[in-house]
């Protein structure tokens, strides 16, 4: 009998934490405004503008929004890294190129689809969340399928 893996679900908790954690951060440290707008910023992607105008709802849905894609990108690193032998060789190499695949597709796919409104683009701020990614969800994701896989191995091997 095949068992549904948990561990992804459990990797996109942790990355999801890490990652909105130093959005949070970021944010607060840029503006000193209240880093839980962040939350409602991630609901405008699917409400808009009407997000900004909502209260606790809002931000509830941005964090379940963001939990979302955080898990969505950890299940997609689990399974490319139980398919292609080079990604369990580079190790942390990986998990780099992941976490600036995800800013990638964050940022010219996912978010020009979205409703949010957008502010220019600057280098500073493009690689400062590009390196969250990396730091948040692509290293630590490595790191977890390394061990999980590993683990797996000797219990297959045994």
């Amino acid at each position: 009998m095949h068992r549904f893996n948990l561990k992804p679900l459990k990797a996109g908790l942790i990355v999801g934490t890490l990652d909105i954690s130093a959005a949070f951060l970021y944010y607060f440290i840029r503006t000193g405004n209240n880093p839980l707008r962040v939350l409602t910023f991630v609901a405008s992607g699917i409400f808009g503008k009407a997000a900004f105008a909502g209260g606790a709802e809002m931000m509830v849905a941005g964090l379940v929004f963001h939990y979302i894609i955080a898990t969505t990108f950890a299940f997609i690193f689990f399974w490319l890294f139980s398919r292609i032998d080079g990604l369990r060789k580079i190790g942390l190499l990986s998990g780099i190129v992941y976490g600036i695949i995800v800013w990638m597709i964050m940022n010219l796919i996912v978010v020009p689809l979205s409703n949010v409104s957008r502010p220019p683009f600057r280098w500073d701020g493009a690689l400062i969340n590009m390196l969250i990614l990396i730091v948040c969800i692509g290293i630590p994701l490595s790191l977890m399928a390394k061990s999980y896989y590993k683990k797996r191995s000797v219990v297959l091997h045994a």
